[in-house]
């Protein structure tokens, strides 16, 4: 797949997740072999005001190309504006937030709330055309705001005829949020009915989901949210079955040990010990969540508060793992919990869009 003058190949991206897809995070996935990154999602008007936090979500390296920005905005000249400014950090990519069903975004009429207003989403990518300086735009949609109200073919082909260079499309409705199964059928509808490419969404968790996706809907790409959690090898793992036809299968666990160290060392290069330290832990869960002893992890990780002593144990537990010391858990069941989105927020103490500069 090309981005502008960029080409991924094969090499599928890394959606943009509110307090994930930090440095760190991107980092581990790029190295991992994600194609494109993004940056968290920022506020246009934030950007504008440069608020501080908008900035240090924004900011990335030139180490991190190909990079996207993800923007969120309802209003034509403030997004504008914002675009102008993103545009002079050069990202490969300045993505429409048109999809994100959280109720203190839509409330705004912002993300989701937007699907049913055509006209507007229209204004707001020319005005981000208009101002990018040749970056390419995109747009995040789904299907619509309901199953009764789904009109994707028809934003699809507004946003093309406003300049956006490709899609993203989760494949659920703004009322599905994160709970129903996706529907791909009509990733395969919309390939079929618009020729603006389109890179689908929506419960991708395995290298085999992104072949399933793209054999099925004939998409020109995947976006990986939920799935890289912790899982950063689901880019290598594909990347693997692409060229060799073969799934390595899940790395060994010592070496997934490892990875989780150097995540936490760049989580305290990037924050300071203080600030990494309740970030190191929800990314250790998500690392072992589907091994057996995540249950003992849980009970345990809480009581330490030295990130020296957190890569002692991740090590050590890494260990106990490979020699089976653990009991049997319902793995299952948690992963169906994760999936839910109920592990996925475990460690969270506030809903991450309380302070979102809007």
């Amino acid at each position: 797949m090309k981005i502008g003058n960029i080409d991924l190949g094969a090499k599928q991206l890394l959606a943009p997740m509110a307090e994930v897809t930090d440095t760190p995070f991107r980092t581990i996935a790029k190295q991992n072999g994600a194609g494109l990154t993004f940056t968290q999602m920022v506020s246009a008007r934030g950007v504008i005001d440069n608020e501080f936090e908008t900035l240090q979500n924004l900011s990335f390296s030139n180490s991190e190309a190909p990079i996207g920005v993800q923007v969120l905005g309802n209003n034509a000249r403030t997004i504008g504006y914002a675009v102008k400014e993103i545009a002079r950090f050069k990202p490969a990519l300045i993505d429409l937030n048109c999809g994100c069903p959280v109720t203190k975004v839509t409330k705004h009429n912002m993300g989701a709330s937007l699907l049913n207003d055509t006209e507007k989403i229209s204004s707001l990518v020319k005005s981000m055309v208009d101002n990018s300086d040749g970056i390419p735009i995109s747009v995040k949609l789904r299907l619509g705001l309901t199953d009764r109200n789904i009109n994707i073919i028809e934003n699809a082909n507004a946003v093309k005829e406003a300049g956006a260079a490709l899609i993203f499309v989760h494949a659920r409705t703004k009322q599905d949020r994160y709970d129903e199964e996706p529907d791909w059928n009509w990733l395969k509808v919309l390939k079929q009915e618009t020729d603006i490419p389109i890179v689908g969404n929506g419960s991708i968790f395995t290298p085999q989901d992104i072949k399933e996706m793209l054999e099925q809907t004939k998409c020109d790409s995947v976006l990986v949210a939920r799935g890289a959690l912790g899982n950063p090898f689901i880019f290598s793992r594909y990347n693997a079955l692409v060229e060799t036809g073969y799934d390595p299968g899940p790395p060994d666990i010592l070496e997934v040990g490892r990875t989780v160290t150097k995540h936490l060392d760049l989580l305290v290069q990037n924050y300071g010990e203080f600030k990494a330290l309740p970030k190191t832990k929800k990314n250790i869960v998500w690392y072992f969540r589907n091994y057996d002893g995540i249950s003992v992890l849980l009970a345990d990780i809480f009581a330490i508060n030295e990130i020296e002593q957190l890569k002692n144990y991740v090590l050590n537990h890494s260990e106990k793992i490979k020699e089976n010391y653990f009991e049997k858990e319902d793995l299952e069941e948690i992963d169906e919990k994760f999936k839910q989105k109920v592990l996925f927020w475990l460690l969270e103490k506030k809903d991450i869009y309380e302070d979102l500069y809007i």
